[in-house]
């Protein structure tokens, strides 16, 4: 789960980390919302992607009126096809110099990559790829490898910044663990006069499958649904639904996350354009239809979407049974045409009750793209 940037920093202040102060508004303000100490302030729009620096979405305010008027310019804005709900008005820090410093999960290699440089900002990826000023290392999932590689690193660097980045990293890592991330990046990693250091800007992602485990998941998602509706529906309904193109012309009604994934590149690669990622569990549905409406009703709220994909690949799942619920839910939603590819337990008794209904279904993947492409061409 990404987090805001506004709740990454919360979570990272609760952890002793020092931030730059700041506060979360989803309206235009009017009145000093903190002191004056005539540094002046940050807006910075919150959305859930980066590089919002390149495109407006991070500007400067030296008065609080300046701050009115950028926050009222910001929120209703879009940004990198997201759209600006928030931002967060930060206290401007007094730094000498940016740095860099992330940790994630790589999984392939079952370590913790240690990223970071002497020089930060929105610049930070041209110079990963340009290489020279950009350091990393592999190091076991632990607190004192991870610090211990952050501090070779960091030596590296050497001065202010090398003993700033080393005194993060050893305050860093031991959050990393403790709440359960796949990221954590700093940038920039603002370091002051005096060596002290803070950080100027946080991407954190939350690994999904610690919500049992770190209990502020659950209140960030009950506090927050409209700001995480994707977790939130997850959290509510205990199946994955993510929004993927908000102009996707495909509501996909699949199972299984890998054969989801598989089929979206599938159809992406056939120039063709998926509205959704789901993996409905259709094992899970137990002769009830709730969450087909369910998802045949979100999916009906994209704008563009033309023709739903029904697309089941079924081991245990009785398809017979399963065709029934579909009948049941569409009849319950009105939809776009439908497209039904079905293959697995019970696919001919699944044949037999779509016919029907009127309905048809193939098991073949090229057939069902090929009346996909019919469906959208004679809806255009």
């Amino acid at each position: 789960m990404f987090l805001l940037e506004h709740h990454a920093k919360t979570l990272l202040a609760e952890c002793g980390i020092p931030v730059p102060e700041g506060i979360f508004v989803d309206a235009p303000v009017a009145g000093a919302g903190m002191a004056d100490d005539g540094a002046g302030w940050v807006v910075k729009a919150q959305i859930l992607a980066g590089g919002r620096g390149k495109q407006g979405g991070i500007r400067l305010a030296p008065g609080w009126d300046d701050v009115a008027r950028e926050t009222a310019a910001m929120l209703g804005r879009t940004i990198g096809g997201h759209a600006v709900r928030a931002v967060r008005i930060e206290r401007r820090v007094a730094w000498v110099s940016e740095a860099y410093l992330s940790l994630s999960v790589a999984p392939a290699e079952r370590q913790i990559r240690v990223i970071l440089s002497g020089v930060g900002g929105v610049e930070i990826e041209a110079l990963h790829h340009a290489g020279g000023t950009v350091r990393s290392a592999l190091a076991s999932p632990t607190v004192d490898a991870v610090t211990a590689a952050i501090g070779r690193l960091a030596e590296s660097v050497g001065g202010p910044v090398g003993a700033a980045l080393a005194a993060a990293g050893a305050r860093l890592a031991p959050v990393f663990f403790a709440r359960d991330l796949v990221l954590l990046e700093i940038n920039p990693l603002f370091v002051r006069a005096d060596g002290s250091w803070c950080a100027g800007d946080a991407k954190i992602t939350v690994d999904d499958n610690a919500a049992g485990r770190q209990d502020f998941l659950g209140k960030l998602l009950a506090e927050n649904p409209e700001r995480y509706p994707d977790q939130a529906r997850k959290a509510a309904h205990d199946f994955d639904y993510l929004v993927i193109d908000p102009g996707g012309e495909i509501g996909l009604l699949t199972t299984g996350a890998g054969l989801s994934m598989m089929l979206i590149d599938e159809l992406r690669a056939a120039g063709l354009r998926p509205y959704n990622f789901l993996d409905v569990r259709s094992g899970g549905l137990h002769g009830d239809p709730q969450r087909l409406i369910q998802v045949l009703s979100w999916i009906a709220e994209g704008p563009a979407v033309r023709v739903v994909f029904c697309n089941i690949f079924a081991g245990s799942t009785d398809l017979g049974a399963f065709a029934k619920l579909l009948l049941t839910a569409a009849e319950q939603v009105p939809t776009v045409p439908m497209v039904i590819r079905l293959v697995g337990n019970r696919a001919d008794a699944a044949r037999a009750v779509l016919e029907a209904a009127g309905r048809s279904m193939t098991s073949d993947l090229d057939a069902a793209v090929a009346e996909l492409r019919q469906v959208l061409e004679a809806t255009r």
